[in-house]
């Protein structure tokens, strides 16, 4: 269960930029992701202390960050357990029929999603150890027509992503070769400010 909004610490902005502002805190949301843990065993896998990692998780679910996953009694301890936000999926009808303060809800928990998945992968070394590594970004001006547009070839990119995922369950079967967990991350919406960031090419500077 996630932390009722009225009672939240911080407001979703804030407790976005909270929740991967730490190394430690990127580190817990990453292992949660993957199912219910204790606060006990993240310190143990990250090898810090306990305490440490349980004012973390306090703080993450206090500000909604987190859900609670129950609990369970170890030698009359009793040990709070907790999981990633579940990533909600919505289509663009019910999207547009949302109110503000809904799709605000929906857009921090992928936002959060997102954003910790490319820290922990980067905090890992992932990210410059992989020759395939694909990271653009950029602001383009565009009309309404082309926005749709664009909302569309990239929601045909993730199909297409999830097409290579079957393809490569059959060669894996036989091959024996070992899979890579591919983080992949779509996004398109309306900068912060009308300015558009200036472009620094060509790449990397003299001092790299």
């Amino acid at each position: 269960m996630r932390k009722p909004i009225s009672q939240r610490k911080r407001p979703v902005d804030e407790a976005v930029a909270y929740a991967v502002g730490n190394g430690t805190r990127i580190d817990a949301l990453a292992i949660l992701a993957e199912g219910k843990h204790s606060p006990s065993e993240i310190a143990e896998i990250l090898g810090v202390d306990t305490r440490l990692v349980g004012n973390h998780i306090r703080e993450l679910f206090a500000c909604g960050c987190i859900e609670s996953a129950g609990t369970t009694k170890v030698r009359n301890v009793t040990q709070h357990f907790y999981k990633a936000l579940a990533t909600p999926f919505v289509s663009d009808e019910a999207y547009r029929a949302m109110p503000i303060a809904a799709r605000r809800e929906v857009i921090s928990v992928l936002v959060q999603a997102i954003v910790t998945e490319a820290l922990a992968s980067l905090r890992a070394g992932k990210m410059e150890a992989d020759d395939d590594v694909c990271l653009i970004w950029d602001c383009v001006k565009l009309d309404q027509q082309a926005r749709r547009e664009l909302s569309v070839e990239m929601q045909a990119q993730y199909d297409r992503a999830l097409e290579l995922e079957a393809e490569s369950e059959s060669r894996l079967a036989e091959s024996g070769e070992k899979e890579v967990m591919t983080f992949v991350s779509l996004m398109a919406c309306e900068r912060s400010r009308s300015g558009r960031p200036e472009k620094r090419y060509p790449y990397p500077p003299e001092d790299l």
